[in-house]
């Protein structure tokens, strides 16, 4: 087993060890026997192993019950068809500086960095899977919102979370990396943005946008596309310009003050509102929210430790290493002295808590 799948042995008496891939049965001399199951979970494990994977991710992705073989299959295979485009496309940027050279032209400071600086979404996009599912609490509130449209846009749709089961959805997602880990079934999914959503008008009988307006280069031309193409428009995003988030919130608060930088460009609440001349409605975060957003484990500070959990929020990449290190390094020190408990007593009785998440419906 170990020559064939091209790892040691001690690698598989590890992954025995931690229940990764555990064979099915042993042999009267005690080694280890592999039966197809085990076969088919170890080319899995293996699968997103090398594509960066961590192996407290891959054990989330392979024990998913709503995952099966083929799907597993169709999400390898498209991330390793966004990898081979992002290496293609690295490749010709550097064939072209190597001629712009040879012909004695010194590219700029911003395009040698271009070739290395990909989309957001293409950096952080591969650890969503483990982190990022759809809260059932959140999704009631968004899908009423909704009403009775039975065709559905989902802009920014990444892995389609939230989509509702029981409408036609079309999804839109610029990322190839997001689009590539959409489980197989899904809705159609068109590469765009939602600044330019390639319909007509009314296309739609709703436009919906789940935790993806922040990213977008304009929010406000982004959500009047929205209002463009549907007559009823439904966004989960956070308002910015609330004075007492920042202070509610205690990771922002004790740990990260970097984050109120990232907003210092932000659209007001009553602009994204306006946009689509709809009306803004508060979102309380349940305690044990399934969605591992930014915000979601208020009441569960000991996640923010694990980079599992950060890479698959945009923040952390947008603070930088030694923001991100220096606010990890004193919660975990806070932690473990009581520091964190003493400040943050209140929250332990509350079962979910306003942090500036609102529902914009119009």
């Amino acid at each position: 087993m170990a020559e064939l799948a091209g790892v040691s042995v001690r690698t598989l008496h590890h992954y025995d060890e931690i229940g990764l891939v555990r064979p099915s049965a042993r042999t009267a001399a005690g080694y280890r026997a592999y039966a197809a199951g085990d076969v088919e979970r170890l080319r899995e494990v293996l699968g997103y192993r090398r594509l960066g994977f961590g192996l407290r991710e891959i054990a989330e992705l392979v024990d998913d019950p709503a995952t099966d073989a083929v799907a597993h299959l169709h999400r390898l295979r498209g991330l390793l068809l966004a990898q081979r485009e992002r290496a293609a496309a690295m490749v010709t940027a550097i064939d072209r500086e190597l001629e712009a050279r040879a012909m004695g032209i010194r590219t700029t400071s911003e395009e040698q960095l271009r070739v290395f600086g990909p989309q957001l979404y293409e950096t952080i996009g591969s650890a969503y899977p483990a982190t990022r599912r759809t809260e059932p609490r959140i999704a009631a509130r968004i899908w009423d919102a909704l009403g009775d449209a039975r065709t559905v846009l989902n802009v920014g749709a990444g892995t389609g979370s939230y989509e509702p089961p029981d409408r036609d959805v079309t999804a839109v997602e610029p990322s190839a990396v997001m689009r590539a880990q959409r489980p197989a079934g899904a809705a159609r999914c068109v590469a765009a943005s939602a600044e330019r959503l390639p319909f007509p008008d009314r296309s739609f009988d709703a436009a919906m946008a789940v935790s993806t307006v922040h990213h977008w280069p304009d929010p406000v031309a982004g959500l009047r596309e929205m209002r463009r193409v549907a007559r009823r428009v439904v966004v989960f995003t956070y308002d910015a310009c609330d004075p007492g988030r920042r202070e509610r919130f205690w990771l922002t608060r004790d740990y990260l003050p970097e984050f109120a930088g990232l907003l210092a460009d932000w659209p007001s609440l009553a602009d994204l509102t306006r946009a689509i001349d709809g009306r803004a409605e508060p979102v309380l975060i349940p305690w044990d929210c399934a969605d591992g957003f930014f915000e979601a484990h208020w009441r569960r500070p000991e996640a923010y430790l694990e980079d599992r959990v950060r890479r698959a929020v945009s923040v952390w990449t947008r603070v930088g290493p030694a923001a991100e290190q220096r606010a990890v390094n004193g919660l975990r020190k806070d932690l473990a002295s009581g520091r964190w408990q003493e400040r943050n007593r209140d929250l332990l009785a509350l079962d979910a808590a306003e942090l500036g998440l609102r529902l914009l419906i119009a």
